[in-house]
């Protein structure tokens, strides 16, 4: 019986694992290690919940799995950011809760449904991403900083002319030796990717102004 357990456990961790890998590669929130950590731990919350309280008649083996799922849900908040009004990480959290799900299942024993469920969840992540790539509204957090006044307005005149929705917009500015340094945050919606990819090219071409973060 021992084996059988650590299988199930083992077959939890690789399949949360390789979800992990794939939002590794996409430099997520919540990587590899956070998928194998997360499916098994819900494979050995399953086997406790079925098997360590089985002699007992009063026991509930489904009171561990659901207060799994309702755990689960503060590492997915966790993973959340909000900025004004843009969101990240939702996908990571529903990630991370499917995640859980598969652990569940396989460590019920309920290999087939586990297997399917990663299938499932990695088409869902990899389909979606390639469906929508290049179409559908975009939002793109930018960061930049510049020592010429002048560059802000060119960047909002630019943004405005190519009918990109500007969602929020924070400046400030402070002293640099002998001249001011003004820092940007602003959150732009587009229609496709490559609109995004013009816009970074259009502020990259103005003088004097560095990107320090786009996302």
């Amino acid at each position: 019986m021992i084996w059988t357990f650590v299988l199930r456990l083992s077959i939890a961790a690789l399949l949360g694992a390789i979800i992990g890998f794939d939002r590794e590669l996409r430099a997520k929130e919540a990587g590899l290690r956070t998928h194998f950590l997360v499916a098994l731990g819900s494979a050995l919350f399953m086997i406790v919940s079925i098997y360590a309280f089985a002699a007992d008649p009063r026991s509930d083996p489904g009171r561990i799995a659901a207060q799994v799922v309702t755990g689960i849900g503060f590492i997915g908040a966790g993973s959340i950011l909000i900025h004004k009004q843009f969101v990240r990480g939702l996908t990571t959290a529903a990630g991370l809760w499917a995640t859980a799900g598969i652990g569940l299942a396989v460590g019920g024993g309920m290999y087939a449904v586990g297997l399917a469920a990663m299938v499932l969840t990695l088409a869902g992540l990899e389909l979606s991403t390639l469906i929508f790539k290049t179409v559908g509204i975009h939002s793109s957090l930018l960061v930049f900083s510049t020592s010429d006044e002048q560059n802000l307005r060119q960047v909002l005149t630019h943004i405005h002319e190519k009918g990109y929705h500007l969602m929020s917009y924070e400046a400030t500015h402070e002293t640099v030796g002998e001249g001011t340094l003004y820092r940007v945050t602003m959150v732009v919606k587009t229609r496709s990717r490559n609109e995004d990819t013009h816009l970074f090219q259009f502020m990259q071409s103005l003088p004097e102004l560095t990107i320090e973060r786009l996302e």
